[in-house]
């Protein structure tokens, strides 16, 4: 267990005492009460990170579960910097500057010295953000059931109708560009254009990362007759997204699409960037830590509907995400607790699964 947890337990311990710090020196009441809050605020920020992204996790295992040592160390180290430095922090500073016109070094005075308005600026594109996010993650999701090679069903009746479902062409891009017009009708007139063609550069996003992934990632797998062996996570044919750039770009995007909502979710608990940095990467590193045990311990082969939870649990995540960009509120607790529900109803499916199996 330490072996896969105890980098993530001693970064932890760090970015809590860099947390301490900065609650005892910032701020107009700087003192013991601001740190205890600030520790506080950092654990909370964690475990919310942490509940979030339970089932990216999931998805990531069963991506790099057929990756070498090197990339695997890649996602573990580079794909850590990206996740923490550049989704939880560049980025929502990057999206200020672009529209508000600002340059970076202001955004960033702004998110130091006046992080109220900071967070303002940034949860006015809410809507943008939620329709590039869902998208994505609505992608991530139909790509797993729409596929006529899956042979594995939690729920039958709806799974095999979804798998047949894949006879038709483009189907997955059909139903998401549907739900992004749903999205954008009910959102304000100012704002449907800039909503819409986020929600568009979500599906090109992961359009083009298939398409790297293929030309990368080489040709797929075959079995003893030559057919292709079935489909992964992504949906991609299982040579396409098993290591190297592409690969670790997927990773990187789904990731980004997870980040969105517990950025914009973390706002609403403080507007502190540093904090919000600190307690999110937190909790992004434990959810790598815990895609690499799942990996190693064999743990998507040992549990046959894991993967088919996680999947549900980001189907959810991503229409969560499209209805928040239309004002509907939902607590960042239940959306959750609703991937936690998923991943464990799947466990305990799968172990009533193995006590049917013979021996």
């Amino acid at each position: 267990m330490m072996k896969h947890f105890g980098f993530s337990i001693v970064f932890s311990i760090v970015c809590l005492a860099i947390s301490a710090y900065w609650g005892f020196t910032h701020g107009p009441d700087a003192g013991i009460k601001t740190m205890i809050t600030a520790l506080t605020i950092t654990a909370i920020l964690a475990v919310m990170e942490v509940s979030l992204s339970f089932d990216n996790a999931v998805v990531n295992a069963s991506v790099l579960r057929g990756w070498d040592h090197f990339w695997k160390m890649i996602f573990l180290t580079v794909g850590i910097l990206v996740a923490v430095f550049g989704m939880r922090l560049i980025f929502p500073i990057v999206i200020v500057a672009v529209t508000a016109d600002m340059g970076m070094m202001d955004v960033i005075n702004m998110a130091l010295n006046d992080p109220k308005n900071y967070s303002e600026r940034l949860i006015a594109h809410h809507a943008e953000i939620a329709a590039f996010g869902g998208s994505f993650l609505l992608l991530v999701f139909l790509n797993f059931f729409l596929d006529e090679g899956k042979d594995t069903h939690w729920f039958r009746w709806l799974e095999r109708r979804l798998a047949n479902l894949a006879n038709v062409p483009a189907m997955s891009v059909f139903i998401a560009l549907i739900a992004l017009l749903i999205m954008a009708a009910n959102v304000a007139e100012d704002t449907r254009l800039a909503v819409t063609m986020a929600g568009i550069w979500g599906i090109v996003v992961y359009i083009g990362v298939q398409v790297l992934s293929h030309m990368l990632g080489g040709e797929p797998e075959v079995d003893e007759e030559g057919n292709a062996i079935g489909h992964d996570a992504s949906g991609a044919p299982t040579g396409a997204i098993k290591a190297g750039l592409g690969g670790f770009i997927y990773l990187e995007v789904l990731d980004a699409s997870f980040s969105f909502d517990g950025v914009i979710g973390a706002f609403a608990i403080t507007s502190d960037v540093v904090i919000i940095m600190l307690g999110l990467a937190i909790g992004a590193m434990f959810v790598r830590s815990m895609t690499i045990y799942l990996v190693d311990k064999g743990t998507l082969d040992a549990y046959i509907y894991l993967e088919h939870g996680a999947h549900y649990a980001i189907g959810a995540l991503a229409l969560i995400m499209l209805a928040s960009g239309t004002g509907v509120h939902v607590p960042e607790i239940v959306t959750g607790l609703i991937g936690v529900a998923f991943i464990v109803w799947a466990v305990i499916a799968s172990i009533q699964y193995n006590k049917r199996q013979p021996a």
